[in-house]
């Protein structure tokens, strides 16, 4: 009897035990449709969130983009607003530097201005020109029989619209051979020393048709020489003077209007080739014609014409001719 109870009794147990295993394996399988349906529902929550986060990605990267973009091109500005800034500071330190080299010019030219004062001064409290004949057209004397003009044909006697020699100069020089009506023999060279009508190096013959020539060929003369007569002069002296003639009266005329060496090296240099002799006078006259060329395009070219007066002036006193001064 006491076997079949206890038989009976683990039987009752097991039969409990598989009751409630199945109870809980019929809630498990029961609770598992609601939490695939609810997992579903999240799964697809998840997945509109999800796309909304990529759309918002996708957004945030096309405005990376384009910020980007505005970024490389206000750096693009701003490096040309440096160099523009850099460019204007340079701008204004070379205009300082201009504003105090031109204030350092008017000083000098001030100075220059004071200096050129003093030496007018000067010259107009020099010893006096000799007396001049004024039954001559040209105020200076014409007793040469043999004469030689000297021409300077630079560019500023040159008229800029035509490169001939301005019309007032051609006119002097006109009127000053005319002022001879006859004369031995005559010759005209340029500032360089070149001899101007054809290649003779000595005297032509006076007649009217060698001044018909040599004014045409003066008023079509090309070739440029420099603003310095003094070559004209010496070539003039050295190979046209003829000592063994005791008739020649020779006479120079130089026609210039600019001069920019050493006036005192020149007066002693025809010192030499010119001098006096036994009787005082010098044999060959010395004349010259100065035009306002430089003087009147500007002060700062002014001073090699006052250079140029000084030196004729100083020159033809020397020499025993006259010095001129032409206004246009």
């Amino acid at each position: 009897m006491k076997k079949r109870r206890e038989s009976s009794t683990s039987l009752s147990f097991l039969d409990c035990i598989c009751c409630g295993f199945g109870a809980i394996i019929l809630l498990f399988i029961l609770s598992m449709g609601a939490t695939t349906q609810t997992i579903r529902k999240s799964k697809s929550e998840l997945d509109r969130i999800l796309q909304e986060r990529l759309a918002a990605l996708g957004t945030l990267k096309a405005q990376k983009e384009s910020l980007s973009g505005e970024l490389n091109v206000a750096e693009t500005a701003l490096e040309q607003i440096l160099k523009e800034i850099a460019t204007l500071e340079a701008l204004i330190a070379t205009l300082s530097e201009q504003i105090q080299n031109e204030s350092s010019g008017q000083e000098e030219l001030i100075t220059k201005i004071k200096s050129l004062q003093q030496e007018v001064a000067v010259m107009q409290t020099e010893t006096e020109l000799p007396q001049l004949d004024a039954t001559t057209p040209i105020g200076v004397p014409v007793e040469s029989n043999y004469v030689a003009f000297v021409i300077d044909t630079s560019g500023s006697m040159r008229d800029p619209r035509t490169d001939m020699l301005w019309d007032y100069v051609f006119r002097k020089f006109d009127e000053v051979i005319r002022a001879y009506p006859e004369v031995k023999g005559i010759q005209f060279l340029d500032a360089d020393g070149r001899f101007i009508l054809g290649r003779a190096s000595g005297w032509l013959d006076d007649s009217p048709s060698t001044r018909q020539a040599i004014l045409q060929a003066v008023r079509r003369y090309q070739i440029f020489s420099n603003s310095n007569p003094v070559p004209g002069i010496v070539r003039a002296v050295r190979t046209l003077h003829d000592p063994s003639n005791p008739d020649m009266r020779m006479g120079v005329y130089v026609f210039g209007d600019e001069f920019t060496e050493t006036a005192e090296s020149v007066l002693d240099r025809l010192d030499r080739l010119n001098p006096p002799g036994e009787d005082g006078k010098r044999p060959i006259t010395i004349n010259g014609v100065g035009f306002p060329n430089l003087l009147r395009s500007g002060f700062s070219l002014g001073q090699s014409g006052l250079k140029f007066a000084n030196l004729m002036r100083e020159l033809t006193n020397r020499h025993g001719g006259a010095f001129i001064a032409v206004t246009d």
